[in-house]
C-alpha cells in the first residue's frame, strides 16, 4: 500500500473519531451526569433529593458519611464508600442529601452520576476530572455484577486508580443491595468448580474490601416507618389526626407487604395529594 493511500486512511479515521470532550463549566451546576457515545458531562441544575433531616432511622450511616464527605470537601483525606443493604431504605437519597447539605458550604463540591453500564469509560472520566480544581463525588447507584460481567474490572480504576492512583479530588460512593456486589450463589458456584477454590472469586469478592467505608442499611421497624411519615407531614405542613395517620399508614404498608423509607414516601405522596399539597 502506497503512502498516499495510508494518508487517506488515516485522515478518514480521524474524521470518524469522536471530538475530544470539551471541558464543561463546572460552576454552572451542582451536579453532572456522565454519558458516553459521545463522552460528555451533562449539567443538572436541580437535583432530585430530599432534605437530610427527613431521612429517619439511618443516623449512624448518615453521620459517618456526612463526616467523611465534609473532610473530602475541605480537601482532607476521605474514603470511598459502599452503601449496601435493604431496598428503599435511603441509600441513594442519603448520598444526594449529603451533597445538597454540603454544597452550600463548599460550592466546589460536585456530584457526578455514573451509570453501571458505563463503567468501562471511567478511566476517561477520571482523566477529565483529575485536571479540575473542583472536588467530585463520583456516584454509581445500584451497583452489582453478574457471573460473567467484566465491568467489575473497570471499577478498580476508580477504587485503586492504577499506577496514577485515584485522583485526589475524586471520591467514589456506590449503592448496592449486595454487600459483596455479586450474588452469593454465583460466588459459591465459582468456588465449587474452581481448581483453587480459595482464590477462584477473590478478585470479585475483594472489590468490597477496596471501599474504606461499608455502611449497612436494614429494614425499618414500624416506629421508624411512622416517624418518617410524621416527619414528612411536619415538613410539608400536612395536618392529619394522629390516629387516622397511623391507621392509614399501617394499612398502606400492609398492602405493599413491606416497610421502608420508599414505602413511607409513597404513602405520604398519596396523602399529600389527597390534601391538595404539592411536593415540587
Amino acid at each position: 500500500m502506497d503512502q498516499d493511500a495510508l494518508t487517506r486512511i488515516a485522515e478518514a479515521l480521524e474524521r470518524m473519531a469522536p471530538a475530544p470532550l470539551a471541558a464543561p463549566e463546572f460552576s454552572e451546576a451542582p451536579a453532572f451526569v456522565w454519558h458516553v457515545e459521545p463522552d460528555r458531562l451533562v449539567p443538572v441544575a436541580d437535583v432530585s433529593r430530599v432534605d437530610l433531616d427527613l431521612l429517619v432511622g439511618i443516623d449512624r450511616s448518615r453521620d459517618t458519611l456526612l463526616d467523611n464527605t465534609r473532610r473530602f470537601a475541605a480537601g482532607h483525606a476521605a474514603n470511598n464508600a459502599l452503601l449496601w443493604g435493604a431496598r428503599g431504605m435511603g441509600k441513594s437519597s442519603l448520598v444526594k442529601a449529603i451533597h445538597g447539605t454540603l454544597a452550600a458550604e463548599y460550592p466546589a463540591l460536585k456530584l457526578v452520576e455514573l451509570q453501571r453500564e458505563d463503567l468501562p469509560s471511567v478511566a476517561r472520566l477520571l482523566n477529565h476530572l483529575r485536571s479540575s480544581e473542583e472536588r467530585f463525588i463520583l456516584f454509581c447507584d445500584d451497583l452489582s455484577f453478574s457471573h460473567d460481567d467484566q465491568h467489575y474490572k473497570s471499577l478498580k480504576a476508580v477504587l485503586d486508580g492504577g499506577i496514577e492512583g485515584r485522583p485526589e479530588n475524586v471520591v467514589f460512593y456506590a449503592t448496592s443491595n449486595r454487600r459483596h456486589l455479586m450474588p452469593r450463589d454465583m460466588i459459591e458456584n465459582e468456588r465449587s468448580s474452581a481448581i483453587n477454590p480459595s482464590e477462584a472469586v477473590e478478585e470479585k469478592v475483594s472489590l468490597s474490601d477496596r471501599f474504606g467505608l461499608w455502611l449497612g442499611f436494614h429494614p425499618c421497624d414500624q416506629d421508624e416507618y411512622l416517624a418518617m411519615i410524621e416527619g414528612y407531614c411536619a415538613a410539608y405542613g400536612v395536618g392529619v389526626d394522629a390516629d387516622t395517620l397511623r391507621a392509614e399508614a399501617i394499612e398502606w404498608q400492609a398492602t405493599r407487604g413491606a416497610r421502608s423509607g420508599r414505602v413511607a414516601w409513597q404513602f405520604f405522596t398519596d396523602l399529600a395529594g389527597r390534601h391538595g399539597v404539592a411536593l415540587g
